[in-house]
């Protein structure tokens, strides 16, 4: 265990760096638009279905990674696992080329949906922030075979994960109708 909590520590610094750094870099890049800045740039507005589908995937790789580990399959766990961060990690880079190329496309809901898409749309956005460190340090807890402090935070980690890629999905799809394409 001594051995583990040494490993451990060895990722600490990058998981606060990046914890801090994601989040401020696509906050400054969202603010970001290249064409209203004067560059020659298509807008990139065939990505949001695109970004929204690897959401998806990623919810469904969260649930098959449970399920091969409870099944007792370490390593296609761990794959599966690296794939689903593959998977938010594209997300992100895909959001980020969107909205630095596009105009942002406001909700033109109304009513109650207009009440719950900002309720589903601002805690999937603070939980997007959230979920950084804790998908960092449970990754590194399994990859140092800190298996027991794994499990511990994988059961906060899951289903933080699970709501932001299924929230991801479902924002979209309310928004949808109101994108020009």
């Amino acid at each position: 265990m001594e051995h583990s909590l040494d490993a451990e520590k060895k990722y600490n610094k990058w998981i606060v760096a990046l914890s801090v750094v994601i989040p401020l870099a696509v906050a400054a890049l969202f603010g970001v638009n290249l064409r209203k800045l004067g560059f020659d740039v298509q807008p990139l507005s065939f990505l949001p279905p695109i970004y929204a589908a690897i959401n998806g995937v990623t919810a469904v790789l969260l649930v098959v990674a449970v399920q091969a580990i409870k099944y007792g399959n370490r390593i296609l766990h761990e794959r599966i696992i690296k794939t689903a961060i593959a998977c938010s990690v594209s997300f992100l880079v895909m959001y980020v080329a969107y909205h630095m190329t596009s105009d942002s496309t406001p909700y033109g809901g109304e009513g109650f949906l207009r009440y719950l898409y900002f309720f589903i749309l601002i805690t999937h956005i603070a939980l997007s922030v959230i979920i950084i460190p804790f998908v960092l340090v449970t990754y590194v807890r399994g990859i140092t075979g800190s298996y027991e402090r794994h499990r511990k935070i994988a059961r906060i980690t899951y289903p933080m994960w699970l709501y932001v890629a299924v929230t991801g999905v479902v924002v979209y799809v309310m928004i949808s109708p109101y994108y020009k394409y």
